[in-house]
């Protein structure tokens, strides 16, 4: 199972594809799937040419109940798979099963089942009995398998040992990775760079939690004032708070949320920092009705990059006015404004804010802690498939340099990509001369396009020469450079009938 996952999570071909009046990216339709998995398994010494394309059918919807793929709308489980144009992605959750005990294996392995129908033929694969093939439920019967026999190779193996900064990198790639996907862009060099990916936070913030979620920090001074906490609580829990006894004057609750207030608002930084403002500002095109189990994804991930500090003031806080939003019994704490519509407007400054002003900070920062406050148990979950994936990807660096060579270890490993760190101008530089050199060899690809008649090319080149100036300029410095491209053209012929009238002239008698 994790094998033939691997493989099609690696090499299936993700394009751009359009439906119903929409474009969609990192996609693949369901028969391009059913292509592409059916010459996999029939090239498979495991499986063979006798995998028929409706078996791969069957195993590409145990792929969409198992989660592996998900619909384009982000919907798995209950959903089916027909071999048609239905469009399908990649989730972010890792699709590699723990491996069972080496003490199940064994009882998996001898338990094979034989009934007719199952999902695939394996030829050649059982030697205790003569029968040409044994039918399987699932592939996860032959990952077992071969686990048993690694298991005992583990052991006299000596393990190749991985750095710390190898491990933070793997952190930083399987978070870009992940976040990526999730969002549906080409790139992420637009709303987030490598740099701004810190390991130590992500680890901190995924490791180091109460019983309920939260991050415990090691330095308290870090932490929210003690009267903070307490005003906070007292708010959460009202009227049943046990820290603080009941109020002694109307307005008490007024007051207590005014200090809890004022102290988010004179915050130096907003919670999400200014450093990740346009990461959040994307996410908000994932606030959608049929987009918020991507939208919560997306923020789980985002909300990691955080400085433990600030996830743990924001997840408080959102815990706060949650509750307090929810509370029936909790007096209005505003005589012209509903108590949600208060902590909205209250508190999205604090949150979301943009160093620079811009108009619609506003807007973006309520729908977004809308968002968060109605979602925080979800967000602030902790991302277990995180810790399985880098988990994984370290097991596999641990042993494959040992168990495997050249071209099987690029198969095997999942397929992180890693890059040469160079200075933002080194950047700069190279971002000008790749995005000059793709256009250059546009203009390239219209001068030899035999297909585009003389109109069309002149049309195609009069309009890059308006785009591009410069570009065009250095590749026909001269008009008579230009006008060799054109030299050639074909001759016109005369039509046989002219539609004019002949003029005739005057005959005269003499």
């Amino acid at each position: 199972w994790n094998e033939v996952t691997k493989y099609f999570r690696a090499g299936m071909p993700l394009r751009k594809h359009r439906q119903r009046f929409r474009k969609h990216g990192n996609c693949f339709s369901a028969v391009e799937a059913v292509d592409w998995l059916h010459e996999l398994l029939r090239n498979n010494r495991n499986f063979g040419p006798e995998v028929t394309r409706q078996q791969t059918v069957q195993l590409l919807r145990k792929f969409l109940k198992n989660h592996i793929i998900e619909d384009i709308k982000g919907r798995w489980g209950s959903e089916n798979l027909d071999d048609n144009n239905n469009l399908f992605r990649f989730p972010s959750t890792s699709p590699v099963k723990t491996l069972q005990r080496r003490s199940l294996l064994k009882e998996n392995t001898e338990n094979i089942p034989k009934e007719e129908g199952s999902l695939f033929k394996l030829p050649h694969f059982s030697r205790r009995t003569p029968k040409k093939h044994e039918l399987l439920h699932t592939l996860e019967n032959i990952e077992n398998t071969k686990s048993e026999i690694m298991e005992e190779d583990k052991e006299n193996l000596h393990r190749k040992k991985i750095s710390q900064e190898e491990i933070e990198e793997i952190w930083r790639n399987i978070i870009l990775i992940h976040l990526q996907t999730i969002l549906g862009l080409p790139s992420l060099e637009e709303v987030l760079h490598s740099a701004q990916v810190i390991p130590q936070y992500v680890m901190y913030n995924m490791t180091n939690t109460s019983k309920h979620g939260v991050v415990v920090l090691q330095n308290k001074s870090e932490d929210l004032p003690h009267w903070v906490l307490s005003a906070m609580k007292c708010l959460a829990y009202w009227p049943r708070s046990n820290d603080m006894s009941q109020p002694a004057y109307i307005g008490f609750e007024r007051d207590v949320f005014r200090t809890v207030a004022d102290y988010f608002l004179n915050l130096p930084e907003p919670l999400l920092t200014f450093e990740y403002y346009e990461l959040f500002v994307n996410i908000l095109d994932l606030l959608r009705p049929h987009l918020e189990r991507v939208a919560v994804e997306a923020l789980q991930i985002c909300c990691l990059l955080l400085p433990p500090p600030n996830r743990r003031k924001l997840q408080l806080l959102m815990r706060m006015i949650s509750r307090i939003s929810q509370n029936v019994d909790m007096p209005r704490l505003h005589d012209a404004v509903g108590t949600r519509s208060l902590m909205i407007q209250t508190f999205s400054r604090c949150v979301l804010c943009c160093a620079e002003e811009v108009d619609l900070d506003e807007l973006l920062a309520t729908r977004l802690v809308s968002f968060l406050m109605d979602h925080q148990q979800d967000i602030f979950k902790v991302p277990t498939y995180l810790q399985v994936a880098v988990q994984d990807h370290i097991e596999s660096l641990k042993t494959a340099q040992f168990q495997y060579s050249g071209e099987e270890i690029s198969a095997i490993l999942p397929t992180y990509s890693y890059c040469k760190r160079i200075t933002p101008q080194e950047f700069d530089e190279q971002k000008v001369s790749t995005s000059q050199a793709a256009v250059a060899e546009l203009l390239e690809n219209i001068i030899r396009d035999k297909s585009l008649s003389l109109k069309d090319k002149k049309k195609k080149l009069k309009r890059f020469q308006k785009e591009y100036p410069l570009i065009y300029q250095n590749r026909f410095p001269t008009t008579e450079s230009e006008a060799i491209l054109f030299e050639n053209k074909p001759t016109i012929k005369q039509p046989m009938l002219s539609l004019k009238k002949p003029k005739f002239r005057s005959v005269r008698y003499y």
